[in-house]
């Protein structure tokens, strides 16, 4: 099986996790467009979705979904999203499709947070995939000095800008053993809009996709 193969069957095994009805939430990313994809079907259970992405967005509405402003919905039952890496602990790296501050803010409004991956996503200890840092543009080359410190070799993601407008560093040749210290030490450099460790929200369950079938993970 490919990788795309892979992602369309952990896609396909989250739909068990979906309420009866509801406002969804919805991330970005290779592997929820196949998700948005599968979603077609039941769309008709839902009052509709959260994104957290302008491409996300524009593929729920494609289905049919109606797209509300996370203010409007209050509390959320699920939200369904990628990772680039995850740990053991369910730990995540988020952002390399740059949508990770909106995707960090709906996974926080969210009571059950579903990941959905290729099993290549599982590590014991992430950073190899470089972690990306939403950052003010002014605060570029200060908030780059900071990763520096933390041990990281910051690379600005040129021409690329989030839907909220800012830029990314993604910070390269990082060990991350304890994500959720690392995560609160990067949000506090001033100028850093938030980081892509996903540890003090985790996720709750884990879905790979893997050449014997669909794998659910726990956290341990």
């Amino acid at each position: 099986m490919n990788q795309d193969e892979l992602k369309r069957q952990a896609a396909q095994a989250a739909l068990e996790y979906l309420p009866d009805s509801g406002v969804l939430g919805i991330g970005t990313g290779s592997t929820v467009n196949h998700f948005i994809d599968f979603l077609a079907d039941v769309k008709n259970r839902f009052e509709g979705a959260v994104s957290s992405s302008e491409a996300s967005t524009e593929r729920l509405k494609a289905i049919g979904m109606q797209v509300f402003d996370l203010n409007a919905v209050g509390e959320l039952e699920i939200y369904v999203d990628g990772a680039d890496e995850s740990n053991h602990s369910l730990h995540l790296i988020k952002g390399g499709g740059g949508a990770l501050t909106r995707e960090k803010i709906i996974a926080a409004a969210s009571k059950k947070f579903v990941c959905i991956a290729d099993e290549s996503k599982l590590v014991h200890v992430m950073g190899k995939f470089p972690l990306p840092v939403e950052v003010i543009p002014m605060a570029r080359s200060y908030v780059a000095r900071e990763l520096v410190k933390l041990g990281g070799t910051p690379v600005w993601r040129e021409n690329f800008i989030t839907d909220n407008g800012n830029i990314i560093l993604d910070v390269q040749n990082l060990e991350i053993m304890e994500p959720v210290k690392l995560e609160t030490q990067i949000n506090q450099i001033a100028g850093v809009v938030t980081v892509g460790i996903f540890g003090h929200r985790p996720a709750d369950v884990l879905i790979l996709g893997s050449e014997s079938g669909p794998k659910t993970i726990l956290p341990e």
